[in-house]
């Protein structure tokens, strides 16, 4: 169930980017979820956000720009779904405006980026920003991370994982397979773990013929934890069957694996089968709804609580090395930053 709170107050939302994850965002907001009004719009392409505003029914108003967007005094808070490149502009113009903000991951693409955004932030003296990881609010993450830390399975020994897509983009690069696929199994078992990555070795098995020149895929990431847990990820971004996600964690006493969502079986014609999700939309459907219920019902709080610009920056940063294991086919020890003490405390 969503948590919500009771506060006499409508949250104005602005929404940069009025792609597929941006019109997703602007339908939960307008019909799904409470205390939000989508009040303004803004995508580099014109016609799509006046799009949106003519597809939902929108009382809001469609700006030129991202920053005209974000300095307009009916928005109290910015959800940021434009392309990652922008990302870091967008986040230090809000922060200046002291508006909170919700980006889609990744924080920035740029290591340096981050770095800006997080001594921004720190700056600020307030938490303004909330990273999109919607799988910390998916329930069967919340299980196995439960599971984990309650020492039940014993040491932690290994993580299989897989994540799969039905096909990519044709701009999809190989680099994307990280920056846009890895990066979630990087932030989610950093979060279930409580450990750091300290190397990396980036494998490419035989190459799928569905996959463009630009892009090798399967890949697999070998990852390691400081406390030695091996982490081994299957990429597979033109599978062709469907939206798959797969995690097992082993320990000395016993494996947890996290279970696909609930479908119907189907027996017919001498076969029994489970429906497949055509996508990530529909597989994190649910955990989607929290998380953004979540950061309206804590920005009209006044204190946001979920995956932190720290979350992002060690995402980027670990995806900075899984990309240079990439291109030199080697393995790369990843060095150990440590958190600032404005983020340990949060």
């Amino acid at each position: 169930m969503i948590q919500q709170i009771s506060i006499n107050k409508t949250l104005g939302i602005g929404i940069i980017g009025t792609g597929t994850i941006g019109q997703d965002h602007i339908k939960r907001c307008t019909n799904f979820l409470s205390g939000v009004k989508v009040v303004a719009v803004s995508d580099i392409d014109k016609k799509s956000a006046q799009n949106a505003i003519s597809t939902y029914g929108l009382n809001a108003k469609a700006y030129e720009s991202g920053d005209d967007l974000i300095h307009a005094k009916d928005v109290d808070a910015v959800i940021i779904a434009s392309s990652g490149k922008t990302h870091a502009k967008y986040i230090l113009s809000s922060i200046k405006a002291g508006k909170f903000i919700f980006c889609e991951k990744p924080l920035a693409t740029t290591i340096e980026d981050c770095q800006a955004i997080l001594d921004a932030e720190q700056k600020y003296g307030q938490r303004l920003v909330q990273v999109g990881f919607m799988r910390s609010y998916d329930r069967r993450y919340q299980e196995l991370k439960q599971i984990v830390q309650s020492e039940k399975l014993g040491p932690i020994l290994m993580v299989h994982a897989a994540h799969r897509n039905r096909q990519s983009s044709e701009n999809f690069m190989s680099e994307m397979v990280i920056t846009d696929t890895l990066i979630h199994e990087i932030d989610i078992f950093r979060w279930i773990l409580k450990d750091e990555f300290v190397s990396v070795e980036m494998i490419f098995p035989r190459k799928t013929s569905k996959a463009k020149d630009i892009l090798q895929d399967p890949q697999v990431a070998i990852l390691k934890t400081r406390s030695g847990i091996m982490v081994n990820v299957e990429l597979f971004v033109n599978c062709q069957y469907g939206y798959d996600i797969h995690c097992e964690i082993v320990g000395e006493l016993g494996i947890a694996n996290l279970p696909p969502p609930a479908a119907v079986s189907v027996s017919q014609n001498g076969k029994r089968y489970d429906q497949l999700f055509a996508n990530w939309k529909d597989w994190f459907l649910e955990a989607y709804n929290i998380e953004i219920q979540e950061f309206i019902n804590e920005c009209l709080a006044g204190k946001l609580k979920g995956p932190d610009a720290w979350r992002g920056y060690m995402a980027t940063f670990v995806a900075n090395f899984c990309i240079q294991s990439q291109k030199t086919h080697s393995k790369i020890a990843i060095p150990i930053v440590k958190c600032p003490v404005f983020y340990s405390q949060q």
